[in-house]
């Protein structure tokens, strides 16, 4: 198995008007967030059933993947990761967990869907035990390590442990960036979805009058309509 035979594969499932659209939706133009990334026009569905036949692929060849320059065949790459990391043994786990935080300070994971697609199911995994990288991550001044370090606690979400969550929550409330205000908006909903309602509502009895609107509204999505409203109103207050 070879990283051209994958991306020979994924090239039997592009579509130039999907190119197009996702150029645009990912803001590839200048001075946006994914300025200059390239696309084939291949859709996640078909990305995923490509990687399933390639799940074997050597960490070697998979790189070579990850450091393309088009979109897909970076995202095929870290898929093939999150394949293998379950059923690797620890060495090999580790082994995953290195590359991919090698590309990423390489900034070849640098859009929003390569790192929410992949990074609980590596690095929220891998860091379980010991979570005092995520926060060094939440200090990076690279919007991409930022992300990665609170989208990854959806991995200890699933398990009822909001703790690490709402830690990186505050610490990156009032980040500049708007994609940083809905990943902290989605994980505070996530919170008060999958472990405690009433955690939520504690961290936004604390914090929704200074918190940017994107986040509040992500973070009440899922709350009664009265308690939406009387937290929207504290904002604008």
């Amino acid at each position: 198995m070879k990283a051209e035979d994958v991306k020979a594969m994924l090239q039997a499932y592009t579509s130039d008007a999907d190119a197009v659209n996702l150029q645009w939706f990912f803001k590839t133009g200048p001075g946006e967030y994914g300025e200059g990334d390239q696309f084939l026009g291949v859709r996640v569905p078909m990305i995923r059933k490509v990687c399933k036949e390639f799940r074997q692929l050597s960490l070697g060849e998979v790189q070579k993947l990850i450091e393309s320059p088009l979109h897909e065949h970076r995202m095929a790459g870290l898929i093939i990761l999150t394949l293998q990391y379950p059923r690797a043994s620890n060495q090999a786990k580790n082994d995953i967990f290195d590359l991919y935080m090698q590309e990423l300070t390489k900034r070849n994971i640098n859009n929003w869907d390569l790192v929410d697609v992949t990074c609980r199911q590596i690095v929220g995994e891998h860091l379980q035990g010991d979570r005092g990288q995520l926060y060094e991550l939440a200090k990076s001044n690279n919007l991409w390590e930022r992300r990665v370090s609170i989208i990854s606690t959806f991995a200890y979400i699933a398990r009822g442990d909001a703790s690490t969550s709402l830690d990186l929550a505050e610490l990156l409330l009032c980040d500049r960036e708007d994609l940083m205000h809905k990943a902290v908006g989605w994980t505070l909903r996530e919170v008060g979805k999958r472990c405690d309602e009433q955690l939520l509502r504690d961290f936004l009895d604390r914090h929704a009058r200074g918190m940017p609107r994107t986040a509040l509204r992500y973070a009440i999505e899922h709350l009664p309509e009265t308690q939406r409203q009387y937290y929207l109103s504290i904002k604008k207050t």
